[in-house]
């Protein structure tokens, strides 16, 4: 009987996710002093991508893509094709190899990565001094650039040889520049320090 309870039960909420619905909802409402409840920002989703436009036909590169977003995110990555020709880069539109690859994180995969990519990933990024803290669009979207993947722990010593970059986004409901920075910093986003501004 007791093996049957321990199956049927649901799986624990992410840390975060649990920590944002019991503590940082109401601890961002008052600090941003917003009426209701439900104008507090909230992370909606999270993109993962990577371009591999200059190595389009390198089928390698494409692959090492593939593999790295893959392996940190839990999910298989969206190709993304060209949607403009290019004819000095032989692109074009809508056909031959992709231009880049993407994974769009929702719910429990998009705050299980977030904490390990604050608390495992960022901080083996060598002399790390925060993320740029200007790098948020008018609705308070913020993207976040990473020069190579190997800071991801996910990933083996063979798969980090052929090196490529990240971009991960963090798409953010009730937001503003303000706001969302003050969220993200509740999930532990280590922005920069520039003239002694938070």
């Amino acid at each position: 009987m007791a093996e049957k309870s321990t199956k049927n039960t649901k799986a624990p909420a992410p840390r975060l996710k649990a920590l944002y619905q019991d503590t940082y909802r109401k601890e961002l409402q008052a600090e941003l002093k917003l009426e209701n409840i439900h104008e507090v920002p909230g992370l909606e989703k999270i993109t993962v991508s990577a371009g591999t436009g200059k190595a389009k036909d390198n089928k390698q590169f494409q692959s090492a893509v593939k593999n790295t977003l893959t392996k940190i995110t839990g999910q298989a990555p969206i190709s993304v094709l060209p949607k403009k020709s290019i004819a000095g880069f032989k692109i074009r539109a809508n056909m031959g190899q992709p231009v880049g690859h993407t994974v769009t994180l929702r719910g429990a995969r998009m705050y299980e990565f977030l904490d390990r990519l604050v608390n495992v990933a960022l901080p083996r990024v060598r002399d790390f001094h925060g993320v740029k803290a200007k790098a948020f669009d008018r609705s308070g979207n913020y993207s976040l650039g990473i020069v190579e993947q190997s800071i991801f722990p996910e990933l083996t010593f063979e798969e980090t040889q052929t090196i490529h970059g990240l971009q991960v986004t963090f798409v953010v409901s009730n937001g503003s520049k303000e706001s969302s920075r003050a969220l993200l910093e509740k999930f532990g986003i280590p922005f920069e320090k520039q003239g002694g501004a938070k």
